[in-house]
């Protein structure tokens, strides 16, 4: 698959496919975070240079333990390389991304290795190691080995000159010929370079002001970096050297005065709208809606109205009018951003962003339709009721892998920022599907009755905040964990997050089960009925400890949202097991060998103390 023009990102169902063991998705177009989709392969050779892909390396690469050759160079890859630190890898090139932090160790013992290009630090005590600078391999996605080994260790720069000091052999009349032919050249090329910009400099001064990308910054400086080229004749990958750029400088401007007006259509001009979604006129989605008509509202958000709507084509969809206040450039740009943003995500259980709207002073997204179901209606609805237990572990490990792929799959990680019940839909197979993803930077925009309806819903959703909410440098993604483990005790008890209905100290689910989770009768009481001895003792205690930790006060304590997602993984092994076995104690599910497993998350300082 190398060598087209594949778009987008990696796949999701990448997982599905156990038998793989080869991937080369080299030289074409993918963007985006890599998402963490890697877990369970047995893949030997794995291909994703000369790409577009950004954000760090996520965690199930550590469970390659098949994999031999990795090739990432030429992307926007960041953070650490600890993940490929126990991987059995004979050649592995990351050469020409962001990647920084320390080089582990373990590398000095991987045959094949190219690293030029990042920004890893280099302690002080740094032990060097010997590198093989004598085997070269077969595989032609290499671009060249460390020449020393201080140069490799210490400044990780590209190497000026191939390796040739093996061979001197003279310069030949044909080599001098080319020489001077190619200097006559440069030199005609500066000449001609120097009059076109002074031509240019008295003309466009303020041009090169407002542009985003000015001259100055637009050409490179010569580094001596070699550059890959693909032939029509030979996709074998050349090489050649560009010339030298001269650096110039910042030419400053004349200040310009710019009016709200102007600033506009500025924005309209030059502003990029998502790729990934289609845009909307106002018209079209005024007729998919019936003009916003009452009959076509589905309710009110935190952002605003949400109307049903069927599109030309018979499809129906979500429009969400997101009314604003009166944005600046700045704040439409920021808006803009969100929508690149939101149209990326692609998960089975988030609901996918088609398309938008900006015209007139209207914000409108449109979503796929998921249903009018949501998880809060569906735990009252008769027709659904009672949700069985199975049923309420595959909701609960599908909201958490959407959320461990907001999370550990862009950089910086997006927090959803409003988990809840009313926010998880369900399809016609009762698969869970979270909404409003990366929408939550919005609010501030919004306008202020709009902001006033916010805050009345918030004290509604009382139950599903952290403890943390508001402070300073409160993380978004710890707190969507607080969230998930309110929505996990939700699906165990049946209650709801905040319920002013019940006695004031059993308002509050988390404060009220908090005490309760790790004792024998408190736990088997806390368990809604319509559930109630159709799973073991053991998988009860063990989901109890889940909730713990992810309801920790401190957030600290709090554990990734991956880990949990391993966690509920390994509950749904165990009841399976259970169920196919017929382990369970049907007769007395809190039995005398009712017993609390000890978590597995070191971050935690708790754990039952009914721990056998």
């Amino acid at each position: 698959m190398a060598y087209n023009n594949l778009t987008q990102s990696i796949p999701f169902s990448l997982p599905l496919m156990t038998s793989l063991q080869s991937l080369n998705l080299s030289h074409n177009s993918l963007s985006g975070p890599l998402g963490n989709v890697f877990s369970g392969l047995q893949i030997k050779e794995m291909d994703l240079s000369f790409n577009n892909l950004t954000g760090d390396l996520p965690s199930s690469f550590g469970t390659l333990m098949n994999l031999t050759s990795l090739y990432l160079q030429n992307n926007r890859l960041t953070g650490s390389v600890i993940y490929l630190a126990d991987l059995p890898l004979a050649d592995l090139n990351i050469e020409d991304n962001q990647f920084s932090g320390i080089i582990p160790s373990h590398f000095q013992s991987i045959p094949h290795l190219w690293i030029w290009g990042n920004k890893f630090h280099v302690e002080p005590n740094y032990k060097p190691w010997k590198f093989p600078l004598d085997v070269r391999p077969l595989i032609q996605n290499d671009t060249g080995y460390p020449t020393t080994e201080s140069s490799a260790i210490m400044n990780f720069p590209r190497p000026e000159t191939q390796k040739v000091k093996k061979k001197k052999k003279g310069i030949g009349a044909g080599s001098t010929f080319l020489l001077v032919g190619g200097l006559a050249l440069l030199g005609t090329f500066f000449a001609l370079f120097a009059v076109r910009m002074n031509h240019r400099r008295a003309q466009n001064l303020a041009a090169i002001h407002r542009s985003n990308n000015s001259i100055a910054y637009s050409l490179p400086v010569s580094t001596g970096r070699e550059y890959p080229v693909a032939t029509e004749d030979n996709p074998q990958i050349k090489r050649f050297q560009p010339p030298p750029a001269p650096q110039l400088r910042h030419l400053p401007s004349p200040p310009v005065r710019i009016d709200k007006s102007a600033r506009r259509k500025s924005f309209s001009a030059t502003c990029q709208y998502p790729s990934f979604a289609k845009l909307f006129s106002a018209a079209e989605l005024q007729l998919a809606t019936n003009c916003f008509s009452e009959e076509n509202l589905l309710g009110e958000g935190p952002l605003g109205s949400v109307y049903r709507a069927k599109l030309p084509d018979g499809q129906f969809a979500v429009v969400r009018n997101i009314p604003m206040s009166s944005l600046s450039l700045h704040e439409e740009e920021q808006f803009t951003e969100v929508l690149q943003t939101a149209s990326k995500l692609r998960h089975p259980n988030i609901v996918t962003l088609l398309g938008f709207c900006i015209e007139n002073g209207e914000h409108l997204l449109v979503y796929e339709y998921v249903g009018h179901l949501s998880l809060y209606n569906a735990m009252d609805d008769e027709v659904y009721k009672p949700l069985s237990w199975g049923l309420r572990l595959r909701i609960a490990i599908g909201v958490a892998r959407a959320l461990d792929y907001l999370h550990s799959s862009f950089c910086p990680p997006i927090a959803h920022s409003d988990l809840k019940a009313t926010n998880i839909l369900l399809d016609e197979e009762l698969t869970p599907r979270i909404a409003d993803c990366g929408l939550a930077s919005l609010r501030p925009l919004t306008s202020n009755s709009v902001k006033l309806r916010a805050s009345e819903i918030a004290i509604q959703n009382t139950g599903y905040i952290a403890p943390e909410h508001g402070q300073p440098g409160s993380s978004g993604t710890k707190s969507d964990t607080y969230a998930l483990g309110v929505l996990l005790l939700e699906l165990l008890t049946g209650r709801k997050a905040f319920d002013s209905s019940r006695p004031r100290g059993e308002q509050l689910l988390v404060k009220w089960a908090s005490t309760r989770l790790h004792d024998r009768r408190s736990l088997e009481q806390m368990i809604d009925g319509g559930i109630a001895g159709t799973f073991s003792s053991r998988v009860a205690s063990q989901y109890a400890d889940i909730i713990s930790l992810c309801t920790q006060a401190e957030k600290e304590f709090r554990p990734p949202v991956s880990e949990i997602v391993e966690a509920l993984t390994a509950l749904i092994q165990k009841q399976n097991k259970e169920a196919s076995s017929s382990v369970a104690d049907k007769t007395d599910p809190f039995s005398k060998s009712f017993c609390s497993t000890r978590t597995r998350f070191i971050s935690s300082p708790t754990f039952s103390y009914l721990s056998s």
